[in-house]
């Protein structure tokens, strides 16, 4: 039997297992060079981490890696319940939460890096954290989009450590009741995405799709996520808030370092700026996470669902 052990957390709701012992042996290469083993050589150890019967569809993987670089706290791989992520605003924050329950950091300024790039967390002393992303930016403005139950719709793609669909004036409310119905309406616009071969940069797929409505707790605006898998972030989305910053720049609606307060689907927010960089911007997102669970996982090789269940 393997014991693999793991402290959850939660970021405005949107739950990260973090791995801190009993990870698979990915070498000594980049975060990149590492995902590309971790993906072709130990995916069964992703999917019984996150899926059922540990985990759910919700769940966020984080496995923890030592830094190429000494002068960063931690390496860092996201997954979820079917395949890996570049980045992840509200893990990258669990993270953070859990180094410091850990007490391996202090407040104060601290790399992390990841496969799309190394990013900077600052914790404060009251263990609010903001993660100044990798550099974001609007790749195509206003693509129209024909989905059946909609009509024509138009969206942006961006890039904020994923690729967005992001859409504007689907809903006048958009209430976490209502969050299977909304389920459904992203799922279709990912669908007609795919059909009509619509990517991002490189050919690169277009996996998170994001729809945004008025805030309802004092933001500036609600989103709703759909994350690869079909489940849908509890959270405000870090990605996702780098990658409306990227085209609120753009169209030049916010100004550098002023204040974005994006809501979750749930209610929870994060609090986005950002400053220029290049074509595009530099995001920074704050938000805070809560451990709430430390456990030691157990893989036995006679359990017929040890690796999980898969979609």
């Amino acid at each position: 039997m393997k014991r693999v052990r793991v402290i959850d957390s939660h970021t405005g709701g949107e739950p990260t297992r973090v791995v801190i012992e009993g990870g698979p042996d990915l070498g000594s290469g980049s975060m990149a060079e590492r995902l590309e083993k971790f993906r072709s050589h130990h995916d069964d150890f992703r999917s019984a981490v996150v899926n059922e019967p540990r985990g759910s569809d919700v769940m966020v993987g984080a496995l923890l890696l030592p830094p190429v670089d000494n002068a960063a706290s931690t390496g860092v791989i996201f997954f979820n319940n079917v395949g890996y992520l570049g980045m992840c605003g509200h893990g990258a924050i669990g993270v953070m939460a859990v180094l410091d329950y850990l007490k391996r950091i202090k407040p104060g300024a601290h790399q992390i890096e990841t496969p799309v790039g190394t990013v900077t967390a600052t914790l404060t002393a009251t263990n609010e954290v903001t993660i100044t992303n990798v550099a974001s930016y609007r790749y195509r403005k206003a693509v129209p989009l024909e989905v059946a139950d909609l009509g024509t719709i138009h969206g942006d793609i961006a890039w904020g450590g994923n690729w967005f669909f992001l859409v504007d004036g689907l809903a006048e409310k958009l209430l976490v009741q209502d969050a299977e119905h909304w389920t459904s309406v992203t799922s279709q616009i990912r669908a007609a995405l795919e059909r009509d071969g619509i990517s991002g940069e490189n050919g690169a797929e277009i996996d998170h799709i994001e729809i945004f409505g008025p805030g309802l707790n004092g933001g500036d605006s609600r989103n709703f996520v759909l994350c690869p898998g079909k489940a849908y972030d509890r959270s405000p989305c870090g990605t996702g808030t780098s990658a409306k910053l990227a085209c609120l720049a753009a169209d030049g609606k916010l100004k550098p370092r002023e204040v974005w307060k994006q809501e979750s689907i749930v209610g929870s927010q994060f609090e986005g700026r950002f400053e220029w960089e290049g074509e595009g911007v530099r995001p920074s997102i704050t938000g805070r996470a809560y451990v709430n669970a430390e456990c030691v996982l157990v893989l036995d090789p006679e359990d017929p669902f040890c690796w999980g269940i898969r979609r």
